[in-house]
C-alpha cells in the first residue's frame, strides 16, 4: 500500500461521509418551506408546529453537511495538488459561483429563517427558506457541473507550456449533458431520502406516541409518502437518462457495471454474475435479455462494447495500462443503488395505498417505512461509489490518471494519520448529531405559540 491508496480512502471514505448529509438538506429545506407555505395559506397551528419541527431537524443536518464539506475541500491541496494544478483554472468558475452565489445565498437566509421569526413578517420570512432552499439546490448544481465535467470535461483546453486545463468556454461546462443529467438523478434522489426521512420520523411518532400530535405527524407522513412517490417517479426516468449518458461518454463504465465482457448486440442485463477476473469472463451470468441493450442505447438490437473491447481500444488510444475499474464492486454498487432505491419508493407508493382516505395501517407498516430511510442512503452511496469508482483509473476521464494526481510530496505515514485523525473525528460527529437528532425526534414538537406573528416557540429540547 502507497500513499496514493490511501489518499483514495480518506477522500472516499470523507466522500461517503459528507454525502449523508447533502441529499437531506437539498431536500428537506423544500419540505419545510412548503409546510411553513401550507401554515402561512391555511393559519393551521400543527403545520406551523411541524414546520418547526422538521425545521429543527434542517438546521442540525445542515450544520453537520457545511462541517464535512470544507474537510473534503482541503484535501484537494493536502493529497491531491497534481490534480488541483491540472483542474484549477476549469474549476475557479463553477466552484466560485457556489461558494460566493449558492452558498451565501443558502447561508444568509438561512440565518435570517433561524432567527427571523418574531422580527420579519410572515411573507418575507417565508420568502428567506424558499431563498435558503434555492441556494441549496444552486449550489448542488454548480457542484455538479464540476464533477460531470472530470467524466466528460468540455469547454477547455490543455496549455502546451504549463500542461493545465484552460477554460475557454463556461457555458459549455455548465450546461454539460452529464452535468443536466446527473443534476436531475441526484435531486430527485435527494427528496427520495428527505421524504423517507419525514416518512420515519413520522412513522415512529405515531407508532411510540400513538396519542400525542397523531393528526400532526398523520399530515407530514402523507407529506413525506406524496414526495417520496413524485421523485421515485422522476428519478426512474432520471435514471434511464443516465445509462444512455454511460453508453456515450463512460462506456467502460457501463461494461464494468454490468460485467458485459464482449462487445454484442441484444445485451441482457445480468441478474446474477459470477465472473474471472484473471480470464475476463463470467463463469455464471444470468441475464435478462435485450434489456442492456435497450436500456443503452434503445435500440432491442444496440450494441453495447464490452470490456475487453475496450481494454484493447483504450491501450491503443491511450498506450499502455489498465484501463477497467474494480468491475466487481461497479457490479454491486449498480446493483444494491437500484434494489434499495426502488425499495424506498416502494415505501412511498405502500404508503400512499395503506393510508389512503383516512385509513390507519398497522404497527408493521410503521416499522418498514422507518427502514426505507436507511435503504434511500444506502441507495445514494452506493450511486456515488459507482459514480466515482466507474470513471477510475481517470480523475478526468482521457487526460489525467488517479496515479498521476496525487501530491508529489506527501508520505505515507503523513496520510495515514489524517486519515486516521479524520475517520476519528467523523465519528465522534457521527455520535453527536445522531444524539442531537434523537433528542428532537424524541421531544416531539413544541407548542404553537398563542400568537405566532409575534411569539417564539419553546425550543424542542433544552440543553
Amino acid at each position: 500500500m502507497d500513499a496514493l491508496d490511501l489518499a483514495r480512502w480518506q477522500f472516499g471514505i470523507t466522500t461517503v461521509y459528507h454525502f449523508l448529509f447533502v441529499p437531506l438538506t437539498i431536500g428537506l429545506s423544500v419540505i419545510v418551506a412548503s409546510l411553513q407555505t401550507a401554515w402561512q395559506v391555511t393559519g393551521r397551528a400543527d403545520l406551523l408546529r411541524a414546520t418547526r419541527f422538521f425545521g429543527n431537524l434542517y438546521l442540525v443536518n445542515t450544520a453537520m453537511g457545511v462541517v464535512t464539506g470544507v474537510v473534503q475541500e482541503f484535501q484537494f491541496g493536502m493529497n491531491w495538488s497534481s490534480y488541483s494544478t491540472f483542474v484549477g483554472d476549469v474549476f475557479g468558475a463553477p466552484l466560485a459561483l457556489e461558494a460566493l452565489l449558492a452558498f451565501f445565498l443558502e447561508a444568509t437566509f438561512l440565518g435570517l429563517w433561524m432567527f427571523g421569526w418574531d422580527k420579519l413578517p410572515r411573507r418575507v420570512h417565508l420568502a428567506t427558506i424558499w431563498a435558503a432552499a434555492i441556494g441549496s439546490n444552486l449550489s448542488a448544481y454548480f457542484i455538479l457541473s464540476a464533477n460531470a465535467w472530470m467524466r466528460h470535461p468540455v469547454g477547455f483546453e490543455v496549455d502546451p507550456v504549463s500542461g493545465r486545463a484552460r477554460m475557454t468556454d463556461l457555458a459549455a461546462v455548465l450546461t454539460n449533458p452529464q452535468a443536466v443529467s446527473t443534476y436531475v438523478h441526484v435531486v430527485t434522489a435527494s427528496f427520495v431520502v428527505a421524504g423517507l426521512f419525514v416518512v420515519a420520523v413520522s412513522a415512529y411518532r405515531l407508532l411510540r406516541h400513538p396519542d400525542t400530535d397523531r393528526p400532526l405527524f398523520r399530515t407530514t407522513l402523507r407529506t413525506g409518502l406524496v414526495v417520496t412517490t413524485l421523485a421515485g417517479v422522476i428519478i426512474v426516468g432520471s435514471g434511464d437518462h443516465q445509462a444512455k449518458l454511460m453508453h456515450e461518454y463512460e462506456p467502460m463504465k457501463l461494461a464494468a457495471a454490468e460485467a458485459h465482457w464482449e462487445t454484442g448486440e441484444y445485451a441482457g442485463f445480468s441478474l446474477f454474475a459470477i465472473g474471472d477476473l484473471t480470464e475476463r469472463r463470467n463463469v455464471i451470468d444470468i441475464a435478462v435479455t435485450p434489456v442492456l441493450s435497450f436500456l443503452a442505447t434503445g435500440s432491442m438490437d444496440g450494441e453495447v462494447r464490452g470490456i475487453n473491447n475496450l481494454q484493447a481500444e483504450f491501450q491503443q488510444k491511450f498506450g499502455p495500462g489498465d484501463y477497467v475499474p474494480n468491475v466487481p464492486v461497479l457490479y454491486w454498487a449498480f446493483r444494491l443503488m437500484m434494489g434499495l432505491g426502488l425499495a424506498g419508493v416502494g415505501v412511498g407508493i405502500v404508503g400512499l395505498f395503506l393510508t389512503r382516505k383516512g385509513r390507519e395501517p398497522a404497527p408493521w407498516a410503521y416499522r418498514v417505512a422507518m427502514l426505507g430511510l436507511p435503504a434511500a442512503l444506502a441507495a445514494n452511496i452506493c450511486g456515488w461509489i459507482l459514480t466515482e469508482m466507474g470513471r477510475q483509473p481517470w480523475t478526468v476521464v482521457g487526460e489525467l490518471l488517479t496515479a498521476a494526481s496525487v501530491s508529489p510530496g506527501v508520505s505515507l505515514g503523513e496520510v495515514a494519520f489524517s486519515l486516521a485523525a479524520f475517520t476519528a473525528v467523523y465519528a465522534a460527529l457521527a455520535v453527536v448529531e445522531g444524539r442531537i437528532l434523537w433528542r428532537y425526534v424524541k421531544a416531539g414538537p413544541a407548542p404553537a405559540p398563542v400568537d405566532p406573528e409575534a411569539a417564539t416557540p419553546a425550543p424542542a429540547v433544552s440543553y
